[in-house]
């Protein structure tokens, strides 16, 4: 493609070739911009490639003639899947992304790529964007998949009687007036049965991004209407069908008849799922015995024995997932920013990476931007000072320290480790700290309230998109109670920022304020792992965890 070419894609993308062949802007940043602004995945990869001088290339796929058959056990926790609107653990879109799809999906490349829509375009600013659905998509009932599938499955989310936290996501869709939250007035448009312009009230380049996040799956238009359950009412566009389901035992899947669905055929005659229970061992023992074939993923702990098992080959991802340790400021003794500041003082982070996560990681700088996002800057290391630590503390009024609580979910073990690690480094300032560790279901009915707690956030590919779900004021997921108008001001322009170099900048000032505030530890970002045996062909790990098997087969 010419540079004319792709000005009719959108029109910051030929600047942001001229950035790349001037290396003011790196292939990874640039494939990622240029893929939400409409440009394809594999014409991004060619235009890297000729602007770099190299060669550039998407993802490679293991060598071999894939072979049709089989069923994929995967050991994997099996959670109720009913609603994908209220998803809040990977493992269960895991199962429902085979059956229901999203519109756009992020690869294990980190590039998104369009799913269900073909194509999508954006207007100069971001703030308006339409997407082309694919046409001759069926759903497995029958019916034909059209605009009026998707404005129903949003209008779901953006309705807080909901509960999504995709009403975070795509807040710029809606306003509040009087406290009450809607859907602004014309900001979804069904131009005719293929097309939707999505028109938001702040400009968000994140927004094809959002749609391939795991809450994002879209449902039929009926789905409310015909139940509001998945399970009982599986009805979807994947390849596959849902058959069984049990919730703590496992989910058996059958390959969809290949003339019935839109996409390629997939390689797998089914896939099962087998909660094999929350044990790490038992989950290896798993994979030894020939039980499953894959796991969904790997203690650290248990590395070194999967590594030397035969026949087993081992994944590896860097990520942005972190553990959170968090505390609500709008309630004590946490609403003190000089409490909060003297907590983190007492921490050293690359010691907590190394008690806690075996050192395999990234030391984290108390912010949820990592490294691997494209608008990352580092920061100057936070360093243990137990001395400020204590002179905070008096101020705040606790010259004889305080006690506290933190609580911590028991699966997987690393989140109360940091939790753990913490109570350590935090005694010699004078605050006793208690870990309390939590069955899954205690501490999740309550995971966004706790005063102080660890959180597993998952790896988005944008940095604003983690600021947006976490942090910004009264969307679902702030689960800090964080509130700061001069952020929530500062996220929207980067949101709406589409040279990355000024967008970092930007969101340095966010990295900042977060910091400067202290209502989050975010001591590491976690390398992760999994493990299968050599049978399974074409598994691309993903840094989400997420399941894309299409192209997966059994030799």
């Amino acid at each position: 493609m010419n540079i004319e070419d792709l000005r009719k894609v959108h029109v910051a993308i030929p600047a942001l070739v001229e950035d790349l062949e001037r290396g003011r802007l790196g292939r990874r940043d640039f494939l990622r911009t240029a893929t939400l602004l409409g440009l394809s995945a594999g014409t991004a990869y060619f235009v890297a490639g000729k602007a770099t001088g190299g060669h550039a290339v998407g993802p490679v796929r293991a060598q071999g003639e894939p072979r049709k058959g089989g069923v994929l056990r995967i050991g994997m926790s099996v959670l109720d899947i009913s609603d994908p609107a209220v998803y809040d653990w990977s493992e269960k879109a895991n199962v429902a992304r085979q059956i229901v799809e999203p519109l756009a999906r992020v690869g294990s490349d980190n590039i998104t790529r369009p799913h269900l829509a073909e194509r999508w375009e954006a207007n100069d600013d971001v703030s308006e964007w339409t997407f082309h659905l694919r046409r001759g998509v069926r759903w497995n009932n029958g019916d034909e998949f059209t605009a009026d599938d998707v404005i129903a499955t949003f209008e779901r989310w953006l309705d807080p009687a909901t509960g999504s936290s995709n009403l975070g996501r795509f807040s710029g869709l809606t306003i509040t007036e009087g406290g009450v939250t809607r859907i602004a007035p014309g900001a979804i448009e069904k131009i005719d049965d293929h097309t939707i312009r999505f028109k938001l009230q702040r400009s968000m380049l994140a927004f094809p991004e959002s749609l391939g996040d795991y809450p994002a799956l879209i449902t039929h238009r009926d789905f409310v209407r015909s139940g509001g359950n998945l399970i009982e009412n599986p009805v979807g566009t994947g390849p596959f069908l849902l058959e069984s389901f049990s919730v703590g035992e496992g989910a058996v899947l059958k390959k969809r008849p290949p003339s019935e669905y839109w996409g390629d055929e997939v390689y797998l005659d089914g896939i099962q799922y087998l909660d094999l229970g929350g044990d790490p061992a038992a989950q290896i023992a798993g994979l030894a015995s020939d039980q499953v074939d894959l796991l969904y993923t790997l203690d650290i702990a248990l590395l070194p024995a999967v590594r030397n098992m035969p026949n087993v080959k081992v994944y590896e991802k860097v990520t942005a997932i972190a553990g959170f340790a968090r505390m609500r400021v709008d309630q004590k003794p946490f609403d003190d920013k000089r409490v909060r500041q003297a907590i983190q003082a007492c921490i050293d982070h690359q010691r907590v990476l190394d008690l806690a996560y075996q050192g395999l990681g990234v030391k984290g700088e108390d912010h949820p931007v990592s490294p691997i996002h494209p608008e990352y800057s580092e920061l100057p290391a936070l360093v243990q000072d137990y001395g400020k630590a204590k002179s905070l503390l008096a101020e705040a009024g606790y010259p004889n320290g305080l006690d506290i609580e933190i609580n911590c979910v028991a699966d997987p073990k690393w989140e109360g480790n940091v939790g753990q690690v913490i109570a350590e480094m935090v005694a010699p300032a004078g605050i006793r700290l208690k870990v309390n560790i939590l069955p899954g279901g205690t501490y999740w009915d309550r995971w966004t309230s706790w005063p102080f707690s660890v959180t597993q956030w998952t790896s988005r590919p944008l940095g604003i998109q983690v600021l947006d779900l976490a942090y910004r004021s009264g969307v679902p997921w702030n689960e800090t109670g964080y509130s700061n108008p001069e952020f929530d001001r500062i996220l929207d322009q980067a949101e709406a920022t589409l040279d990355v170099g000024e967008r970092r900048e930007l969101v340095r000032r966010l990295q900042q304020m977060l910091q400067e505030d202290a209502n989050t530890i975010v001591p590491f970002w976690t390398k992760i792992f999994t493990a299968s045996t050599d049978r399974v062909q074409d598994y691309e790990y993903h840094v989400s965890r997420e399941q894309h098997l299409e192209k997966v087969w059994l030799s």
